[in-house]
């Protein structure tokens, strides 16, 4: 996290380089401990010391686990401030009474129980929680939440797919309120369930059932004239429609979404639904959507790995570029595809591994986005981490932020560079540049002398 007021001070508490007594003296600055908190690996003892004599309670909070020694665990459990000593425990039981997720090991650390235990705790939002957050829990203890008085508890039990429901138990689930949504979106359902759904009159319940994959033709059929756009999407990436069909219910939608309606733009832009049964098909069926002209059926198509390569020359030429991402992943894509790619569309940096990370991606190439005109193209060049300093004096010298915050993390920049970027009026652009690791000790101590530290 960046403190917007100090962003020097908490992007030196994240500095991996900064040693034991700068860390020290930025846990008696408030921006300085901003930073600390987010540091990863384990805080020596002395640092944790700081923080709990300056940050008290604040700072305890996220002193945990393998954030601290042992020996620190130690101090704080014996901690004469019961606002110290329960900070990290106190927090989680918050959490839990609000309902906001938490880890399993979180959650044992602050109660102090196995599991096992938790799941049996007399607190229905703690059993709650744990049932969200332990995934991989027994399937005597997943029928013992099934069965759970508070429905809370039970829809919990449900929310993910695993460790699931058993076959004697999909009666009962389907017929629960608290759970029919959770169920409905993946159990085999006969007829007369489907038909019960469907009566329910809920729209998640609804939505749910429109969305499972385990549906018989004659199912999809019935919902075919649904009005929902939502439904209508879902059913459109059945593989039970015919491409017919398929294309009337998205132009619905679509005409619909044209006419200003939410509901349709949800459907259409944000939807949950995928045809991932396309997945699992045979090679002759799949290789008959390489000219589906709805894009997620090519999309769900490129994500494969054993396509001839006709069709991988296709999809690298196809006009979606969301296609021709998926297609860029398989372990085979030519250089010159990731490089054109690239070059026409950028990184999308949320989705890992990166393109550039290809390890058929030339590096050698990165050079070449330097001078591209498209600023969300040319920061590929700062994945070379050997970039000349010539080019780093450029991207300092951006307009756009998120390139002179690129040139302050690399690490070929200069003390000269960090110098000029750690002034820099964007807060973003000047934690980076106290966070980099090549920032000179002489520039730490200066950071801290000028807070008065």
């Amino acid at each position: 996290m960046v403190n917007l007021k100090q962003p020097r001070l908490s992007g030196l508490g994240r500095n991996p380089a900064a040693p034991a007594d700068v860390l020290v003296r930025l846990a008696t600055h408030r921006a300085g401990r901003h930073g600390l908190v987010t540091r990863k690996g384990q805080l020596p003892d002395a640092v944790v010391e700081a923080l709990l004599t300056h940050g008290g309670r604040d700072s305890a909070v996220l002193l945990h686990g393998g954030r601290i020694s042992p020996a620190m665990r130690h101090r704080i459990a014996e901690h004469p401030d019961p606002a110290i000593r329960d900070a990290h425990a106190d927090f989680i039981r918050t959490m839990v009474e609000r309902g906001v997720p938490i880890g399993i090991e979180n959650l044992v650390e602050a109660y102090g129980r196995p599991p096992a235990e938790l799941a049996a705790a007399s607190d229905p939002k703690l059993r709650a929680m744990v049932a969200e957050a332990w995934r991989d829990r027994p399937m005597a203890v997943q029928l013992v939440l099934l069965t759970d008085p508070d429905p809370g508890v039970r829809a919990a039990a449900t929310k993910a797919e695993h460790p699931g429901v058993p076959p004697e138990y999909y009666a009962r689930c389907l017929a629960d309120p608290a759970v029919q949504a959770n169920v409905a979106r993946r159990l085999p359902l006969t007829p007369d369930q489907f038909a019960r759904l469907l009566e329910v009159g809920d729209e998640t319940v609804l939505h749910a059932v429109a969305g499972n994959p385990n549906l018989t033709a004659d199912m999809v059929v019935q919902l075919q004239d649904r009005v929902d756009p939502s439904v209508r999407i879902a059913v459109a990436f059945s593989r039970h429609v015919t491409p017919e069909t398929r294309d009337r219910l998205l132009a619905l939608v679509e005409a619909e979404k044209a006419a200003g309606s939410v509901d349709a733009c949800v459907a259409l832009d944000w939807s949950p639904y995928e045809p991932n049964w396309l997945r699992d098909a045979p090679l002759a069926e799949r290789l008959t959507y390489l000219d589906c002209s709805h894009a997620v059926f090519r999309r769900v198509l490129a994500a494969g790995r054993d396509l001839p390569d006709e069709a991988w020359q296709r999809l690298d030429d196809d006009p979606d570029v969301s296609v021709r991402r998926a297609a860029a992943r398989r372990p085979d894509t030519p250089p010159q595809v990731l490089v054109r790619l690239l070059r026409a569309h950028g990184e999308v940096f949320h989705i890992r591994p990166l393109l550039v990370d290809h390890p058929n991606f030339p590096r050698q190439a990165l050079r070449g986005f330097v001078d591209e005109p498209d600023p969300r193209v040319r920061v590929l060049a700062l994945e070379d981490p050997e970039l000349p300093v010539s080019v780093l004096r450029r991207f300092a010298d951006s307009e756009e932020g998120f390139l002179r915050a690129g040139a302050a993390r690399h690490p070929n920049v200069t003390a000269e560079l960090l110098e000029r970027l750690l002034a820099d009026p964007e807060p973003r652009v000047a934690d980076d540049a106290a966070a980099n690791p090549v920032l000179p000790r002489a520039q730490m101590d200066r950071i801290l002398t000028e807070a008065g530290l």
